[in-house]
C-alpha cells in the first residue's frame, strides 16, 4: 500500500516538546517526498478517511490513547519517539535516530500487531498489577526527573518498601494463589524505559507473556533489579513466565494497575489478546 497522505498526530506534552518540533520535521521531509501530511495536536479527527497512514508522535501513553479512541482502525500505523519511556516504539524501529526510521517506515509494508485488552481497556505493551502499579501512582509526584531515570527512582523507592498482594491468577488450566511482587503482562518485551521484562515477548504471535515474581525480601530485590532490568531472570526459581492468549487476576481489594503507563484501579482483571488487531509499518 503506498503512502500518499499522512495524519500526524502529536501529543504536544509529550517529550518536553519534542514532539512538535518532530511533526514540523516529518511535513517538510514528506513534502520534499511529493507526499501529503497535516499535523493534529489536541484536537484528533473522528475519521482519518483522507488519509492513507496515521503517524504518531509520543510515548506509550500516546499510542495507548489512540488504540482506545479509534479500537476499529486499520489504517496503517507509524510510532515516532516522543515520549518518555518510548518502550513500544523501541520494539519496532529499535535505537534508530529519526531520519533512519522515516526510511525504514516509507520504504516498508504494514504488518499485523496483537494488542492486549484488560476488562475494556486496550494495552499494546504492558500492563502491571500491584508492585508496577504503585510505581506508576508515585512518578505522577516525580514526573520532572522524566523517563527511565524517574522510573528507576520511583522502583528504588518502592523496592524499599512495597508489601506484596496476595493474588489468584489464572492461566489456561494453571492456577496460581500467593503473594507476588511482580505481576505483569506483557505484549511486548521492554518496560519502563529500558526494562526487560519479558525478553522473549512478540507482538505478532497471537501470545501474550506473563511475568510473576513471587515475594522477596528487600536484599534479594535490590540483589535482583540489575539482573530484571537485562531481561536475565527468567531462569531464577522464583520468577514464573507463561504465554497464553487469556489470563485472570483477582486481589482482595482494589489496587493501582499500569496500562501502558497509564494509571487505573480494580480488583478483578479479565485479560486477552486480541490477535493482529493494528496494522504498522516497521
Amino acid at each position: 500500500m503506498e503512502i500518499t497522505s499522512v495524519a500526524i498526530l502529536a501529543n504536544p506534552i509529550a517529550g518536553n516538546g519534542r514532539s512538535r518540533k518532530l511533526a514540523n520535521w516529518l511535513v517538510k521531509e514528506l513534502a520534499e517526498r511529493k507526499i501529503d501530511s497535516k499535523i493534529f495536536t489536541e484536537n484528533w479527527p473522528s475519521s482519518f478517511d483522507e488519509f492513507t497512514d496515521i503517524w504518531l508522535i509520543g510515548g506509550d501513553g500516546t499510542i495507548n490513547y489512540f488504540i482506545n479512541q479509534y479500537p476499529d482502525c486499520k489504517k496503517p500505523l507509524a510510532l515516532f519517539k516522543g515520549g518518555t519511556g518510548n518502550d513500544f516504539a523501541w520494539k519496532l524501529y529499535g535505537d534508530t535516530s529519526d531520519a533512519a526510521q522515516l526510511n525504514q517506515i516509507l520504504n516498508s509494508h504494514p504488518k499485523p500487531v496483537d494488542v492486549g485488552k484488560c476488562n475494556d481497556t486496550l494495552f499494546i505493551n504492558c500492563l502491571g498489577v500491584g508492585f508496577d502499579g504503585e510505581i506508576i501512582r508515585h512518578m505522577k509526584s516525580i514526573r520532572f526527573l522524566g523517563g527511565s531515570i524517574g522510573y528507576l527512582f520511583a522502583v528504588i523507592i518502592k523496592i524499599l518498601s512495597f508489601h506484596e498482594y496476595a493474588f489468584q491468577i489464572t492461566c489456561g488450566s494453571e492456577k496460581w494463589k500467593d503473594r507476588y511482587l511482580l505481576v505483569m503482562v506483557t505484549n511486548s518485551s521492554r518496560a519502563g524505559g529500558g526494562f526487560f521484562v519479558a525478553p522473549d515477548a512478540m507482538i505478532d504471535d497471537g501470545k501474550l507473556n506473563m511475568v510473576l515474581c513471587k515475594k522477596l525480601a528487600v536484599r534479594k530485590r535490590l540483589q535482583y533489579l540489575p539482573i530484571i532490568k537485562k531481561g536475565k531472570h527468567l531462569h531464577l526459581p522464583f520468577v514464573i513466565q507463561r504465554l497464553g492468549e487469556s489470563f485472570s487476576i483477582i486481589v482482595q481489594s482494589e489496587i493501582a494497575i499500569q496500562i501502558d503507563g497509564e494509571l487505573l484501579y480494580a480488583k478483578e482483571l479479565l485479560i486477552e489478546v486480541l490477535a493482529a488487531k493494528f496494522y504498522f509499518r516497521y
